[in-house]
């Protein structure tokens, strides 16, 4: 550790000189867990960052998946680990979900140090393309006529588009009947065999789709619109729910009392990587957009997203199952 602190000190004064570059490492591999399976964004979110920061830097870091339980067993791994910057975690929205639903060993407002909010990604509400809802406001008309009858499905239970789904039918006054994947993929292909109304699904498992027109876009969760959908409306802009935002988020966490020189240096690796023009590129092509915000402005993020998501599952009655 000491060793370690020195180096990150150099580093730190590298950094302040003109053209300087951090040279900080540890004589350990990094290890970011990732709470999921391969091959989603939490995956490929580590992965690149990991290879970039890896050849950039010469601090070896390696990506571990460490699936189960609605992402808590990797989460677990990493509040338990050492404060010594050595292990960290990938953080979706269910970082924060499940602290409402379940019974956890962690907190994740204590148990951690927020290092950096990475990366935002969409969600957009589909319908196929053969549907005659050519708006959200012709999907929510539908369901007030005919209430219970029409479907929209997402990943899920107790998951972030769930929620979002729930606030919506709250906010507007809609009984929409809501339907549990074990995955995205699953609902968009039960969607485009006319199996459902309409999904809740993130950006980049139906941007192709959209793109080719097999399936139609009628919203999108964020805040903003999106850049490469100019014509898309939010949701609070369809639908008037004023505020609504609910995309996902990525961030990265170490164990609680790492100490401050450790999380600082790791959060200078990880922001400098998101804006090499190589890893931006990589990342939005999987409609992954770099964020950036880091230390206290990523734990006030956190802070947030706990009340809210809280409010939002306690307002819906949402349990697990």
């Amino acid at each position: 550790m000491r060793n370690l602190l020195r180096s990150l000190i150099a580093a730190a004064v590298l950094l302040a000189l003109p053209g300087g570059h951090a040279s900080a490492q540890t004589s350990r591999a990094i290890k970011i867990i990732v709470p999921s399976t391969p091959g989603g964004g939490s995956d490929t979110i580590a992965r690149i960052l990991a290879d970039h920061i890896s050849r950039a830097y010469g601090q070896s870091m390696v990506v571990e998946n460490r699936p189960g339980a609605s992402n808590t067993i990797g989460t677990e791994v990493v509040a338990r680990s050492a404060p010594d910057g050595n292990t960290l975690v990938i953080t979706t929205p269910e970082f924060v979900i499940n602290a409402h639903l379940r019974k956890l060993s962690y907190d994740p407002l204590t148990s951690f140090e927020p290092i950096c909010y990475l990366v935002q990604s969409p969600q957009l509400i589909v319908v196929n393309n053969t549907s005659p809802y050519r708006t959200l406001n012709d999907l929510l008309a539908a369901a007030r006529t005919k209430p219970g009858e029409l479907t929209m499905a997402s990943a899920g239970p107790a998951s972030s588009p769930h929620i979002a789904i729930e606030t919506i039918k709250r906010a507007t006054g809609v009984n929409i009947n809501y339907i549990p994947y074990q995955g995205t993929t699953p609902a968009v292909n039960a969607l485009m065999g006319d199996h459902l109304t309409s999904v809740m699904s993130s950006y980049p498992n139906v941007s192709e789709l959209i793109r080719t027109g097999r399936v139609r876009a009628l919203a999108t969760t964020t805040a903003k619109r999106i850049a490469s959908m100019p014509d898309l409306p939010t949701v609070a802009e369809a639908a008037g729910i004023k505020d609504f935002n609910v995309d996902i988020w990525f961030g990265v966490n170490a164990a609680a009392k790492t100490p401050r020189e450790l999380t600082s240096q790791l959060a200078i690796w990880f922001t400098a990587s998101l804006k090499v023009p190589e890893v931006k590129a990589k990342l939005d092509a999987q409609g992954l957009f770099a964020v950036g915000t880091c230390g206290e402005g990523y734990a006030a993020f956190l802070r947030k997203q706990y009340e809210d998501y809280g409010r939002a599952i306690r307002e819906a009655n949402i349990k697990t199952q």
